[in-house]
């Protein structure tokens, strides 16, 4: 009987020891059961879109979780995926919970993610030339693009486009620059230059000093294309783009190499005139009027030296300059040779020497942007005959101001053509009127000699003055005439009264301004 409690007291205390060693070895060797605590929820259920993924023990396991999902279905699709998602947890205070393993969750969440991919972003490079921007597939294309532009003026292919980081911006730019072939051909097959020290140095100095350098001959220059690159900044940076904001190579070519309407600045140089500024650069007058409707409003608006013009010219989206060496021979004419004559106005000349083209044989530097010649340098000259300049003696004096001959008055009739306003009126105007009453002050528009003072046929009371710059200025259908034949008048001296005589419709002054004895336009020359 004695054993008996013996035994039963001893598997008694079997027991505890084993339910107290296997809740020992549950707590030590299986790490998926949470301990309770008293600490609010601590277990979570995560659903992703609705759909149970498993159980966490914090919700910030879900997170990394889902962010490590994204990263392999964006391996999967070769891309920057976007897929759309919700997610929820459902959480609990647990004594004891089984959690799910972190690969299990992963999977799971990157198989819901896979069935609601929205749009996955290819890597892709987007090129950037000034505010112009192409997106293209990769570095080859964007290589291929950029070669493109420079293959057309590069028919031997000396040139190639190479792509460089660019080390002064903080995010990730590539620059585009063009590289000769030879150079780049020559320093990969030149052989280690070691550097003269020493006696060696000083005995090279020395010669070089006394070796003059010796003039290239004709033959010895190497025509052709010398120096290429863009004329444009190209920037290029990698992006994340959906497939349909990609542009197909050969699509993306034409953009970038295609002639477009561009505008402009055109400075006004001396002899310009606005139809011939139009003609130069295959415009429309009315269309160059239009671009520049705040300086000009007609074809008789008035442009001077300096003044600058908006027109629009052909270039590419990126333009491409370059240096050619060329040879021609060309006739050529000599700089004229002005005699300066003190006694003369400025719009007196007459011609001393009559000119003769001369030969010559050219070696020029020539710059270009795109299909336009930019800047010629001759480099090399040898003068086959030689060419004789022209000589022209000028005068140096400024010539004489003119002023309207009366105060106030209504321009009544322009030069030129007109219908005639009277019997026995001429058809076309020889002068300007300006309607006035009679008995307005009529004075010398410049200083000059008085030459004819009196009637004369159609003009009626007439004043003629000669002017020292060679012109001659006529005042017409006068009612009375206040000076005589050879009387020196200065500008704005008193000669006359306005009237009706002669061929007249009404009381007026007829002007008149004559050089080398013809008639023209007194407004082009009133100040």
């Amino acid at each position: 009987m004695r054993k008996n409690l013996l035994y039963k007291k001893l598997r008694f205390t079997y027991v505890k020891a084993a339910v107290f060693s296997t809740a020992a070895a549950a707590l030590l060797f299986f790490p998926t059961w949470t301990k309770f605590e008293k600490a609010g929820d601590n277990m979570f259920t995560v659903l992703l879109d609705g759909e149970e993924i498993g159980v966490v023990a914090q919700e910030e396991d879900a997170d990394e979780c889902l962010s490590e999902a994204r990263k392999i279905l964006s391996q999967k699709e070769g891309g920057l995926v976007l897929a759309e998602c919700d997610i929820e947890f459902l959480g609990e205070e647990a004594l004891f919970g089984r959690i799910d393993r972190k690969e299990t969750i992963i999977e799971r969440m990157a198989a819901v993610l896979s069935a609601n991919v929205r749009q996955t972003l290819k890597q892709s490079y987007t090129v950037k030339i000034n505010e112009y921007t192409v997106n293209v597939a990769n570095t080859e294309e964007v290589l291929m693009l950029l070669q493109a532009s420079i293959d057309r003026y590069d028919n031997e292919h000396m040139y190639q486009v190479s792509l460089g980081q660019d080390h002064t911006r903080e995010l990730n730019v590539l620059t585009a620059s063009v590289d000769s072939m030879e150079e780049k051909i020559s320093e990969e097959e030149a052989e280690p230059v070691f550097k003269e020290v020493g006696i060696h140095a000083a005995i090279s100095e020395m010669f070089e000093d006394v070796e003059p350098a010796v003039e290239k001959d004709f033959e010895d220059y190497d025509l052709g294309l010398v120096d290429m690159r863009f004329g444009d900044e190209v920037e290029v940076v990698e992006s994340y783009l959906r497939e349909d904001e990609l542009t197909p190579l050969s699509e993306a070519i034409e953009q970038v190499t295609k002639d477009q309407e561009k505008n402009k600045i055109y400075e006004v140089v001396s002899g310009d005139t606005l139809s011939g500024i139009a003609y130069r650069n295959d415009l429309t007058i009315e269309k160059l009027i239009s671009m520049n409707n705040e300086m000009i409003t007609d074809e008789n608006s008035m442009i001077r030296v300096g003044d600058e013009l908006i027109i629009t010219v052909p270039e590419p989206e990126l333009s491409v300059e370059r240096e050619e060496e060329n040879y021609y021979e060309e006739d050529y004419e000599a700089e004229i040779i002005y005699v300066d004559n003190d006694d003369w106005y400025t719009n007196q000349t007459k011609v001393l020497q009559e000119p003769s083209a001369g030969h010559r044989r050219v070696i020029a530097m020539v710059s270009y942007r795109n299909n336009e010649e930019v800047a010629r340098e001759i480099i090399k000259e040898e003068i086959v005959m030689e060419a004789v300049p022209k000589i022209v003696e000028r005068g140096t004096k400024i010539p004489p101001t003119y002023i309207k001959p009366i105060t106030g008055g209504r321009l009544s009739s322009r030069f030129g053509r007109r219908s005639a306003p009277t019997k026995g009126a001429s058809t076309y105007h020889k002068g300007i009127d300006w309607a006035t009453p009679v008995g307005t002050a009529v004075m010398a528009s410049a200083p000059g000699t008085v030459t004819k003072a009196g009637w004369g046929r159609g003009y009626g009371y007439v004043v003629y003055i000669d002017h020292a710059d060679g012109r001659q200025t006529r005042y017409g259908h006068l009612s009375k005439v206040l000076v005589s034949v050879g009387q020196q008048v200065s500008q704005g001296e008193k000669i006359a009264l306005s009237g009706n005589t002669g061929v007249s419709t009404g009381p007026h002054v007829h002007f008149e301004i004559l050089i080398n004895g013809s008639q023209v336009n007194p407004l082009d020359y009133l100040n």
